[in-house]
C-alpha cells in the first residue's frame, strides 16, 4: 500500500506540473517554437525513442557516469580513510583542497581537452573532478568523528592496519560518507551534461546542444526531463546501496 501511495503522489505531482506547463503556455501566448508544449515534447520523445536516438546517447551518457563517478569515489574513500588517521598530513593537505575544491571542473575543460582531445575521456575527467571533492571530505570528517570506543575495543583486541580501517573505521565512517556519495553523485551528473557540451560528440548533453542548434526545442526538453528522471534513479541505486551496506553491517534491522 505505501508503494501504491508513492506511485500515485508522483503521478500527482506531475500531473499539475504538466498543468502548469500547459497553463503558462495559454496564458503567456507563447509560440510552439520559443516555447514546447507538454504534447509537443511527448512527440518529440516519442522521435527518439523510434529512432533509437535517445538508447544511444543515455548508453554513453551513463557508461561515462558510472566510470568518472565510481573511480571519483573509490579514490577519493582510500584517501580520505587515510588522511582522516593523519591529521598533521591533513592539515597541510586542507587548504590547498579547499583553493581546488570551488573551481568549476568546467573551469579545467580548456587543459582537459588540450590534454585528453575529445571523446569520451574529457567528460569522464570533468565527473571525476565534480565527484571526488565531496567524497574526499566527508570521508575525512566521518573518520574523524569515529567513537573513539571502537577505537579502544580495536586496540584492546590488537587489530591492526589495514584491517582497522576496513573492519571498523569504514564501517563506523559509512553513515557519514554516505552523504558525500550523494552530494557528489548530484553534483557529477549536472557536469556531466555540461562536459558533454563542452567536448563529447554523443551523449545527453550533446544531444541537447544538436537539438538546440537546429532549433528543436521540443527536443531540448525532452533532454532536460530525461536528464532530471535518470538522476532521481540513480540517487535512489545510491539509497539502496546505503541501506544494502548497513543491513550487511547489522546497522538496520533485517525485514
Amino acid at each position: 500500500m505505501n508503494m501504491i501511495k508513492k506511485f500515485t503522489n508522483v503521478i500527482i505531482g506531475f500531473s499539475i506540473l504538466i498543468a502548469v506547463w500547459q497553463t503558462v503556455i495559454v496564458i503567456g501566448n507563447y509560440e510552439e517554437a520559443l516555447f514546447p508544449s507538454p504534447l509537443k515534447v511527448g512527440e518529440g520523445i516519442w522521435t527518439l525513442f523510434t529512432d533509437g536516438t535517445l538508447f544511444v546517447h543515455l548508453k554513453v551518457s551513463l557508461i561515462r557516469f558510472l566510470i568518472g563517478y565510481l573511480s571519483a569515489v573509490v579514490t577519493a574513500v582510500i584517501l580520505g580513510l587515510i588522511l582522516g588517521r593523519l591529521v598533521k598530513l591533513w592539515n597541510i593537505i586542507d587548504p590547498i583542497i579547499q583553493v581546488l575544491r570551488p573551481i568549476s571542473p568546467i573551469a579545467w575543460s580548456p587543459f582537459i581537452v588540450l590534454w585528453f582531445g575529445i571523446g569520451d575521456i574529457p567528460a569522464i575527467v570533468i565527473i571525476f573532478i565534480a565527484a571526488f571533492f565531496p567524497v574526499l571530505l566527508s570521508t575525512v570528517s566521518a573518520v574523524r568523528k569515529v567513537d573513539r570506543t571502537y577505537l579502544k575495543v580495536a586496540e584492546n583486541f590488537e587489530i591492526k592496519q589495514p584491517h582497522l580501517l576496513t573492519k571498523i573505521i569504514f564501517p563506523a565512517a559509512f553513515p557519514f560518507i554516505a552523504n558525500g556519495l550523494h552530494i557528489a553523485l548530484g553534483t557529477a551528473w549536472i557536469f556531466l551534461v555540461a562536459g558533454e557540451m563542452v567536448g563529447a560528440q554523443s551523449g545527453l548533453g550533446y544531444l541537447i546542444v544538436d537539438a538546440r542548434n537546429s532549433l528543436r526545442l521540443d527536443l531540448v526538453l525532452a533532454g532536460i526531463i530525461f536528464i532530471g528522471i535518470l538522476g532521481l534513479i540513480l540517487d535512489k541505486a545510491i539509497q539502496l546501496f546505503e541501506r544494502w551496506v548497513e543491513k550487511h553491517w547489522g546497522m538496520l534491522p533485517n525485514k
